[in-house]
This record gives C-alpha cells, sequence and structure tokens, in this order.
C-alpha cells in the first residue's frame, strides 16, 4: 500500500484514456489498498478514477478491515447497509460523463454485468493497466519474495526425510503442509506430491498411494506468507536407487533448468528463456515429454505475468519475478521437474530460492 503506487495507476489510466478502474476482491485491490478482503455476494469495490476521489465501496460491517491511514493514499471508504444498492453506490464513485471504464479481471460477472448495463461505457479489462505495473517488482517486493523463498526452502528440505517406501503421498503433503506454516507462511496453497507414475502428470495433487523403493517422487509446494506474497518450489527426491535412465533424465533436466537460469537478463525475451531450457531437453531426445511452459510470474498471485512461454516476446526488464521450471514426463512411468523462483537484476538473474537440485534421496 503506497501513494506512489495510486499515482502510477492514475498515470497509467490517463495515458490509455481510461475514466476509471473498479477492482472486486483479488491481488490487484490488494496491491492498490494494503489488505484482503472476501470474495462473496457482498459487494467490495475500490473505484479508482484518474482524478478525483477514489473510494472503497464495502459492506459496513467490513468497513473496519480497512487499514489505518487509507485515507491518506486519497481512498475514501464508502460502507453500505444491507437494505442498500452497492451497485448504485460504486456507480456514483465513477466520474459522470465517464466513457471508457477498466473492469478488474477477477471481478465477478454477478456485479460486473449489472454494472455494465447501468453504466454506459467502453469496458476494457483491468489487466491493461494493473499487468505492466504489477509485472515489475519494487524492492519491498522482491524482499517478501525473497522470505517467501527462504521459508519454503526450509520446508521442502524435510521432504528428503519423508520420501521413503511404504510412505504415501497423502503423508507427505499432510507433513509438508505444516512444515510451510511452521516456516512462517500463513497458508498452504498447495501440496502436490506425484510419485512413480504419479509424477509424469505435472499437476497430480496426492493420493493414497505408497512409494515403492526406487521410485522418483515429484514435490510441488508453495504458499502465502502475511505480507500476501507467495512462494513455489519443486524438487524431485527418490526412494532410494532410481535406477540408471531415471538419473540420465535427470541430469539432462539439471542442464535444462541452470541453462534457463543462465539465460535470464533485461532486454531478453521470456521465449528466449524458454527456448534455453526447451532446446537441451529437445536435443536429448525428450522434447515431446516437456508439456508445459517453462515459467510463470508470481508475487501476490502465485500465477501472474510475465509467463516463459514460446510466443511471448516480452522483454525481461529488473524487477520482473518468475519461476523458471522445466519438466520432463514420461506417461505411466514417472516425471521429474525442478523449480526454482528467479528476479531479474540490472545485470542478470537473482536465484531466490537455494535448496538442493540434485537428485535428493537417490542411492
Amino acid at each position: 500500500m503506497s501513494a506512489a503506487r495510486i499515482e502510477r495507476v492514475r498515470a497509467a489510466l490517463r495515458e490509455a484514456g481510461i475514466d476509471a478502474i473498479m477492482l472486486g476482491p483479488s491481488a490487484d485491490f490488494r496491491y492498490l489498498a494494503g489488505y484482503e478482503t472476501m470474495p462473496m455476494e457482498r459487494l467490495t469495490m475500490l473505484v479508482l478514477p484518474a482524478a478525483g476521489e477514489a473510494r472503497i465501496v464495502t459492506p459496513a460491517f467490513e468497513a473496519p478491515l480497512a487499514p489505518a491511514g487509507i485515507a491518506d493514499l486519497g481512498i475514501a471508504i464508502d460502507p453500505w447497509g444491507e437494505t442498500e444498492d452497492p451497485i448504485a453506490r460504486a456507480i456514483d464513485a465513477v466520474p459522470r460523463g465517464a466513457r471508457r471504464v477498466a473492469a478488474g479481471d477477477q471481478l465477478a460477472a454477478m456485479f460486473l454485468v449489472p454494472l455494465q448495463q447501468r453504466l454506459q461505457a467502453d469496458w476494457v479489462l483491468g489487466s491493461a493497466v494493473m499487468r505492466p505495473l504489477r509485472m515489475v517488482k519494487d524492492a519491498d517486493e522482491v524482499a517478501a519474495l525473497a522470505e517467501a523463498a527462504a521459508a519454503v526452502d526450509r520446508a521442502v528440505s524435510r521432504a528428503a526425510e519423508l520420501v521413503r517406501p511404504g510412505v504415501t503421498e497423502r503423508e507427505i503433503a499432510g507433513a509438508l503442509d505444516r512444515a510451510i506454516r511452521d516456516e512462517g507462511h500463513e497458508q498452504t496453497d498447495f501440496t502436490d506430491i506425484g510419485s512413480g507414475p504419479n509424477g509424469a502428470s505435472p499437476h497430480h495433487a496426492f493420493s493414497d498411494r505408497a512409494i515403492e523403493p526406487g521410485d522418483p517422487v515429484v514435490v510441488d509446494i508453495g504458499g502465502r506468507m502475511a505480507s500476501g506474497y507467495r512462494s513455489d518450489i519443486t524438487r524431485t527426491f527418490a526412494a532410494g536407487e532410481p535406477g540408471v535412465e531415471f538419473r540420465e533424465l535427470y541430469a539432462v533436466l539439471e542442464r535444462a533448468q541452470a541453462a534457463g537460469r543462465a539465460a535470464v537478463r533485461p532486454g531478453v525475451t521470456c521465449e528466449s528463456v524458454d527456448a534455453a531450457c526447451r532446446d537441451v531437453i529437445a536435443e536429448a531426445g525428450y522434447g515431446d515429454a516437456f508439456i508445459h511452459r517453462t515459467g510463470h510470474g508470481i508475487g501476490l498471485d502465485v500465477h501472474e505475468d510475465p509467463y516463459i512461454v514460446e510466443g511471448d516476446r516480452l522483454p525481461l526488464e529488473p524487477g520482473m519475478a518468475f519461476s523458471i521450471e522445466p519438466g520432463i514426463y514420461l506417461p505411466e512411468r514417472f516425471g521429474a521437474r525442478i523449480e526454482d523462483i528467479v528476479v531479474v537484476t540490472e545485470y542478470g538473474c537473482r536465484e531466490l530460492n537455494a535448496a538442493d537440485r540434485s537428485l535428493v534421496g537417490a542411492g
């Protein structure tokens, strides 16, 4: 929460010829207002005009959630009672005669449709304004992401003790859920544990499958810190000796992920980082087994811009934070992935995660 962020949004609105932006509960809302609100059937909305007073239209009983000092940002709290019309209150906060209005990308249809019916304007996606601003992190945001990465590093290191024959994916997920919170997260976002053939599904959550001797196990965990900023890490473990073929496959993956990290610097395109990983994997004969993009941005959302994928020619800038997570997946057999969060610096790449990337547990 800062006045500078508010002013940057106002400047972006003016540059785009947009009269106001309307944001419901979302990371965009928290980015500007400094607190989180619950998505529900009662309308909560930040209305920020290009010029003039901003308002948060909120149920009266939720008005006390607004942080102290919000008025210093030029944001007024506009509480509404249970029998009042919150849509009318939100429209009243938009400058009269507004011709172009941005709606937050996560704004629920139950609010957006009535707004569009009652406020005649050219409607555009809020990401047209918010995406370029949130994509480049300031020093405080990078510090928050670094804190989250250090916490999840400590949590994932416990998996080396958990991955052993006879233990189920569900048991490992439960233990890591507790570990994430023990290490400072206020919320667990996911604990995806894919053992043996389940590791060949990139978004396998967990099951009651018991780990077998020699199984590779893909562990993907992440959560939210009190700051609102997220963590996300993937490591691949082994319950004993995984076999020569898997060791060779994993060595390819290590080289690919290292190539992706080495490719990060200002001016390089998102797709170039993707290609740096993908080329190594393809040259080793596993090109068709790398079935997802190389990475995603991270911040107040666990998945946000920029996206590290073929076709995205956006040049990297200092302050952009994203994952580098190539994977190789052989259906019905096994899979492997290595994921780290990095931040673009003036000269290259800062790696936020420091947990061991080797095939922990093997041998």
